[in-house]
């Protein structure tokens, strides 16, 4: 489904090879994927595959974090500086390294975005969506941050995780799911900001198989094939309904290197390549 990804995260000491996994991703026909650091094996079994990859970056990726050797043969979506750094003791660093990560690249004669990544934490009102805003804690590096990638026509990542659904209506909008009205109390929050024109990728969202309150097979199994549907609808949100969606399923696989519990049940496959469940990708 065009605009559906998939997290692919390497927290395990079990996963298959990046070339293995590459090839489930071309046999699925998944076009976007997302990595959380700079890791030369799986950009090395993305050459020449035709998937679009998201590069994630932290503080000590930096010095590593050089794409230039794979800008002719993978397509990169764009470079992910942070992951949900928004909020906490480096966010007042964010939006510089932003500003010099692209700076960066631009010298080096490579054009892709470059963003971060924010958890919903950030947000201080969601609902209704209209009247969505920022917290005060946050609104500061928001600004900072969307202003940045408003001016570059960069789009920004959030993760969104709704865990329980419920049809809401919102004035003249009707809300039929809460990831629609997640995503558009925080285009409220950008337009508060007055940075409207930035665009709005859902990084992170998926469900548990287990672990956990309302966390099943059946549920995720629900929960990700809706998701699918949605994305491939064609349609925008209430509040953007020209702006085609864009989600990625966390995640690839069941990952034994996360704390135990329902951090280690969100995959769509088990590390030996068999589905936790299936997904109509």
């Amino acid at each position: 489904v065009n605009g559906i990804g998939i997290n692919y995260g390497l927290l395990g000491n079990n996963l298959p090879p990046p070339s293995r996994t590459i090839e489930v991703f071309k046999s699925r026909g998944v076009k976007k994927i997302r990595i959380y650091t700079p890791d030369h094996g799986v950009l090395d079994a993305l050459k020449g595959s035709g998937i679009e990859v998201f590069i994630g970056t932290l503080n000590q990726d930096l010095p590593s974090a050089n794409v230039a050797p794979y800008v002719k043969d993978v397509k990169i979506s764009g470079v992910v500086v942070g992951n949900e750094v928004a909020l906490g003791e480096y966010s007042g660093n964010l939006a510089g390294a932003l500003r010099g990560v692209d700076r960066a690249l631009r010298a080096a004669g490579i054009r892709v975005s470059v963003t971060t990544t924010v958890s919903y934490g950030v947000m201080g009102v969601s609902y209704p969506p209209s009247q969505g805003s920022f917290k005060s804690e946050s609104v500061g590096v928001m600004t900072e941050v969307a202003e940045f990638l408003s001016s570059k026509g960069y789009p920004l990542l959030a993760n969104i995780y709704p865990m329980m659904a419920r049809s809401q209506s919102d004035g003249k909008l009707l809300y039929t799911n809460i990831l629609d009205a997640m995503v558009d109390a925080l285009y409220s929050a950008l337009d508060g900001i007055g940075t409207s024109n930035v665009s709005v990728i859902v990084s992170e969202t998926g469900w548990p198989s287990s672990g956990g309150s309302y966390a099943s097979i059946s549920n995720a199994q629900e929960y990700n094939n809706n998701l699918v549907k949605l994305v491939g609808s064609g349609k925008g949100t209430p509040k953007r309904p020209s702006t085609e969606r864009e989600a990625y399923i966390f995640a690839m696989y069941n990952e034994n290197l996360k704390p135990t519990g329902i951090e280690n049940h969100w995959g769509l496959y088990y590390p030996n390549l068999k589905e936790v469940y299936h997904v109509n990708l």
